[in-house]
């Protein structure tokens, strides 16, 4: 692949050459499955593989199937299809991949605003849907004839109506606008500090703090529709427990995997895009020994963009000098 020229302070992480055969050994194929096949990628088609894995391992699945677009991933191209043929598509997607998950299990699925009526209706077929999450996106230059585009969804859906919701877990520390006091003079439901007034509330189904990943950001890479790593943190700590198993069959440039990872999961990833799979090995090498993630601070997930984050994120410098290092001399494998 053509290394692309970057701008001095691109922190895009991208497979040297010297790299790859080092990255390339650690992926394993549907020949290699087995029941010890946890913490790896998976290099192959996720409906080909999913049925040789075990039945049952999976806390939560996660799935970032490509939306009803015409896009390219690498070599691979996936073509827009009509409403119907893309709600059977996904269907059959979901028949081959719900074995795999705990009769406790849980199953997010990402789309944008064309795509959620088809997953709406394959999911409540197979499962219950309890909400839908709707995210704004920062990039997009928008239309002329039309309203940017400008949100995503992601469909929360469980196998049954027990399972798991670590509320205080997700909760997002804002910024009191107007700090209220109870009659002795105390903040209501508030805190005071030297760096301003907050409240911890209660997560929504509307994220205005995620930012989708860019140039300068250390987790950043050129997959075309890369997932933050905070948003992932977010369900995975709202949906499942330290040593619990992530299952990610679209998996990309291993963005779940990574966030795994880094909070104590198990996890397993499938892409079918050998580059994007080495990308997410050479992400899942950094992880090891760097465990931040951007606007997750402190167990408190902050504002977009808010002075605090920066703070936070400045505490946090040490332990990713490396990246550029990384990145510049080759990762050692």
């Amino acid at each position: 692949m053509t290394k692309k020229q970057r701008a001095p302070r691109n922190r895009t992480i991208f497979v040297l050459p010297e790299e790859r055969q080092a990255l390339r050994s650690r992926l394993a194929s549907a020949v290699d499955v087995s029941n010890d096949s946890l913490d790896r990628t998976l290099l192959g088609d996720c409906r080909e593989i999913a049925p040789l894995l075990p039945r049952g391992f999976a806390n939560l699945l996660f799935l970032d199937p490509p939306y009803n677009l015409d896009k390219r991933f690498g070599d691979h191209k996936f073509g827009k299809r009509s409403v119907d043929d893309y709600t059977a598509w996904l269907g059959e997607v979901l028949d081959v991949l719900l074995p795999t998950l705990t009769v406790h299990g849980t199953v997010y699925v990402c789309g944008d605003w064309f795509t959620s009526a088809s997953i709406f209706s394959a999911a409540s077929a197979r499962l219950r849907v309890r909400n839908r999450i709707t995210w704004e996106r920062e990039k997009g230059r928008g239309a002329k004839s039309n309203w940017k585009n400008a949100s995503e969804d992601i469909w929360f859906c469980t196998n049954s109506d027990d399972y798991t919701f670590n509320v205080e877990a997700v909760k997002l520390k804002r910024r009191v606008i107007a700090p209220y006091r109870d009659d002795e003079g105390e903040p209501r439901d508030w805190k005071e500090t030297s760096d301003g007034n907050f409240r911890y509330t209660h997560p929504s189904n509307l994220w205005t703090d995620i930012s989708v990943p860019f140039w300068s950001m250390p987790e950043n890479t050129d997959h075309p529709t890369q997932k933050s790593e905070k948003l992932l943190a977010k369900l995975i700590l709202a949906s499942t427990n330290p040593g619990d198993v992530v299952f990610d069959p679209f998996l990309g440039s291993g963005t779940t995997s990574v966030v795994a990872r880094k909070l104590g999961r198990r996890y397993l990833g499938i892409e079918s895009v050998e580059e994007y799979a080495l990308l997410a090995e050479k992400r899942l090498r950094l992880a090891a020994t760097d465990t931040t993630i951007q606007g997750y601070t402190d167990r408190v997930f902050w504002e977009r963009n808010t002075f605090q984050a920066a703070n936070a994120r400045a505490r946090s410098t040490e332990a990713r000098s490396n990246d550029s290092a990384l990145n510049a001399q080759g990762t050692r494998l």
